[in-house]
């Protein structure tokens, strides 16, 4: 199926999910290390930054509310003011959560100790089974049914933590309501997801059920055993730096080869997965479109730190690239993430501006000249407004959004943002830059953002432009053949 069909399904409301599950909050310190302990041979973390992100369940309430759909997070938290804080961050995100609260247990939080980008220790908070509480189970499933009325797709979320001992029933009811239900496994008896639509476990989950996989074709032997056994609609394995293998009855197994270009984190890839599947599925798309939609998000989101969310737009521009697309045109703020993640791996981040007005032979060169000055190549372009100013009408020739998808499509390029003012100094003081480019006979010390960089230890160059080719120069060029033209034509009615 070719991509660009998928795409119908970006920028628009996916419908309502009913998300159950392990519902956790995880907890981030961040901080420097700059010596040993003197009381045991450990680094002493200076924490600076507290962030906090839904866990288990809900991050993949989160990550299917990022995409459009309708969310209602349906889980067992505790007592106290971590539950109140997940719910406050849930509710942030556009998801609506229905909690049940347990005095048998507290909410399960993970809190892990970060710095330079390197998890140091993770400390787990949590006691007894969730929902071990026959009151507790009770009010679960009564809310269960209740959510189940208007939700398009359920998605059973299991981490092993308890809420999901009512797996059989909670697919018995959304069965017999007409419902997919979507089931991210855990442990090794998958009897209880009997029946489900789907389940989509890692391989490492699959293979401790079946055993282990010689290769691809014994992989898709025991999975179709075991759909056939479960009886279930379809069999998802997520197999990492493979891809993933789709199993359905009566039909050839799908392979998706992985999409991801940089793996930086692969917490919540599993979230992320699922929530899209299922959200697409909300949507009215076919179960292997849905399954490629999801294989596309885990390829963006392990390059992301921590559990974290898929956007539309990231997913919008993954497909474009699958497609062949340009997939470089960033906003400010995701270009921002983009430069720290990049600096985090070490990369050299070269940046140039200007208007590229009509892309022409002279700016390909320069922009290659650009690009080998460093690792990733950042091209900021005027808008529409800004052109007009400076060039004066009837500038631009050509529309923003031409002139940064085309500049998007070269090779060199890595990533293409617009500016509205005149310079571009207030960007160059955002992204610091390791080098500032600007084409022309211009002094280094005379470039817009020369002092900025400088000052944080960036280097600053001039190139020359390549003789003979400019804007101006192909504008005139056009006249000239059109007024050519339009005299020729003049001259031949007076004859």
């Amino acid at each position: 199926m070719a991509m660009q069909d998928l795409s119908t399904s970006l920028g628009m409301h996916f419908g309502r999910i009913l998300v159950v599950g392990d519902v956790m909050l995880d907890r981030y310190w961040f901080g420097g290390t700059a010596r040993i302990s003197p009381e045991a041979p450990v680094p002493v973390v200076s924490v600076d930054r507290d962030d906090l992100r839904p866990g288990g369940a809900a991050n993949v309430a989160v990550n299917a509310a990022s995409l459009g759909a309708r969310v209602t997070l349906l889980g067992v938290v505790g007592r106290d003011e971590q539950a109140k804080l997940l719910e406050d961050l849930a509710a942030g995100q556009g998801v609506v959560a229905d909690f049940v609260v347990s005095d048998a247990c507290p909410t399960i939080t993970k809190l892990r100790i970060v710095s330079r980008n390197q998890q140091l220790i993770r400390l787990d908070f949590e006691s007894s089974p969730l929902a071990s509480e026959e009151e507790d189970r009770a009010e679960l499933m009564s809310r269960y049914r209740q959510a189940l009325v208007t939700a398009d797709v359920v998605i059973l979320s299991d981490y092993g933590k308890g809420t999901l001992s009512l797996a059989a029933e909670f697919i018995e009811a959304a069965r017999h309501a007409g419902k997919p239900v979507l089931v991210d496994p855990k442990g090794s008896d998958y009897s209880r997801y009997a029946g489900a639509t789907m389940i989509t476990p890692n391989l490492a989950e699959f293979e401790t059920v079946v055993g282990r996989c010689a290769d691809e074709n014994d992989l898709v032997r025991r999975g179709a055993a075991l759909r056939s056994k479960l009886g279930l609609g379809a069999l998802l394995v997520t197999r990492s730096e493979h891809g993933m293998t789709l199993l359905q009855a009566d039909r050839a197994p799908v392979h998706l080869p992985a999409q991801a270009r940089e793996v930086f984190d692969v917490t919540g890839a599993g979230d992320t997965v699922i929530a899209t599947v299922g959200a697409a599925l909300a949507a009215g798309k076919d179960i292997v479109s849905a399954c490629m939609l999801g294989n596309l998000a885990a390829g963006i989101v392990v390059g992301k730190f921590g559990t974290a969310a898929v956007t539309s737009a990231e997913l919008d521009r993954a497909l474009n690239a699958a497609d062949g697309c340009a997939a470089a045109v960033l906003g400010e703020q995701e270009l921002l993430r983009q430069v720290s993640r990049a600096k985090a791996g070490g990369k050299r981040i070269v940046f140039t501006n200007g208007c590229f007005d009509i892309l022409h032979v002279g700016h390909l060169r320069y922009l290659e000249a650009a690009k080998r000055l460093g690792d990733v190549l950042v091209v900021a372009v005027n808008d529409d407004d800004s052109v007009a100013r400076l060039k004066g009408p009837p500038r631009p020739v050509n529309r923003c959004e031409d002139r940064m998808h085309l500049l998007a499509g070269i090779k060199c390029v890595d990533w293409v943002v617009k500016f509205s003012e005149d310079t571009p100094e207030r960007l160059i003081r955002r992204i610091l830059p390791h080098v500032l480019v600007k084409g022309g006979d211009y002094a280094v010390e005379d470039i817009v953002g020369y002092d900025t960089v400088q000052s944080h230890g960036g280097k600053v160059v001039s190139l020359d432009f390549y003789e003979g080719y400019s804007t101006t120069r192909v504008i005139e060029h056009a006249s000239f053949l059109h007024d050519s033209q339009q005299a020729q034509a003049n001259s031949f009615l007076r004859q």
